[in-house]
């Protein structure tokens, strides 16, 4: 059958993968000084058709319950009023088997939106805070997209400009740095940037061709972290949407970590190797090209959506996004590390 651009019969073909991991996600609250009033939410694992959820339990020493938010997303929710604690910890505990994703994505399939379509993702296909939609945005997106009207191919085209003008940040830490708040605008304008930053761009850029996508927020089970006490962070991607196909993934942030472009040395060889799901041994053609379309299954999704309004709804502006936890003190936003951090370990079960 003929492919997406970039994609082969064989990745199309193969049998799935998939990995089962025991999962401990832990946030831990430091109480700050006079403080009457903690509002907690706490990314747990999503309903996902690519992974299955057992034994999900939640520790912690107040009363808890999982609420939904304006995007679907669960979370559990925790309140503490005139806190008598000065620091505690939430542990969700939980077996999780997820399941590589091989889309198989074939542009002939591929429709235009109808116009009830067009309508029911309208979401999808505006801005959000940090991913702008202006006539930078529009201009380039046209530059790059030329008269391409296939909207698979389109997708590609902006997926393999990515690659050949941003560079994600851990190739060179020294002088590259990521956006603490996944912005469009930034990544634009430094050519540089994490996952993040990577995916709101091309959200940008896809949304200004008519390309309805998606953000989803998750973390990688990084393979050289098994079993240890580090924390695994937070990896984003985009998913579009396809008339006659659906919903489409793709990690170019990731990808570009594989194309190669740049000198393994002491300052980067660490955090481009944690950087991916597995590892990382050089420049794979192969890879770049999986992850149009493919995702690996060493990953856990947590939410999706930008802009959120949690439930019950925060005292703060909308949530940029919900990739670890949201906290609020006396109703103001608890930064990270201030007030919180989180921890995610694993191990996988073979």
């Amino acid at each position: 059958m003929i492919l997406a651009a970039g994609l082969t019969a064989g990745v199309a073909l193969a049998a799935p993968r998939s990995a089962t991991f025991e999962v401990r996600h832990e946030l831990k609250v430091t109480v700050p000084e006079g403080a009457k009033r903690i509002r907690i939410w706490f990314a747990m694992p999503q309903d996902d058709p690519l992974q299955q959820v057992k034994s999900f339990k939640v520790e912690a020493p107040i009363p808890h319950r999982v609420t939904t938010d304006s995007e679907g997303n669960e979370a559990v929710y925790l309140e503490l009023a005139e806190p008598q604690l000065k620091e505690f910890n939430v542990i969700e505990t939980f077996t999780l088997s997820r399941r590589e994703q091989i889309s198989g994505v074939d542009a002939r399939n591929a429709r235009p939106l109808s116009a009830d379509k067009r309508a029911e993702l309208a979401p999808f296909l505006a801005a959000n805070h940090h991913v702008i939609i202006d006539d930078r945005i529009r201009n380039l997106a046209t530059e790059i997209v030329g008269n391409e009207r296939n909207p698979v191919l389109a997708a590609r085209k902006l997926y393999d400009w990515e690659l050949a003008n941003i560079d994600y940040w851990v190739k060179d830490p020294k002088n590259k740095k990521a956006s603490p708040v996944g912005s469009s605008e930034y990544c634009l304008t430094t050519k540089t940037g994490n996952c993040t930053d990577f995916h709101s761009l091309w959200t940008s850029l896809a949304r200004a061709n008519g390309i309805p996508p998606r953000l989803v927020y998750g973390s990688f089970f990084k393979k050289e972290l098994d079993g240890q006490d580090a924390d695994q962070s937070y990896h984003c991607w985009p998913e579009f949407y396809v008339s006659d196909i659906g919903w489409v993934p793709h990690d170019v942030a990731v990808a570009d970590i594989f194309a190669g472009d740049f000198q393994s040395n002491a300052d980067n060889e660490k955090l481009v190797r944690l950087t991916t799901a597995d590892g990382y041994t050089g420049a794979d053609k192969t890879k770049v090209d999986y992850y149009f379309g493919n995702l690996d299954e060493r990953r856990v999704t947590w939410s999706r959506g930008r802009d959120l309004t949690l439930s019950p709804k925060q005292d703060g502006g909308s949530v940029n996004a919900l990739a670890k936890a949201y906290v609020e003190v006396d109703g103001k936003v608890a930064p990270e590390k201030e007030v919180w951090t989180r921890k995610l370990t694993f191990k996988e079960k073979k």
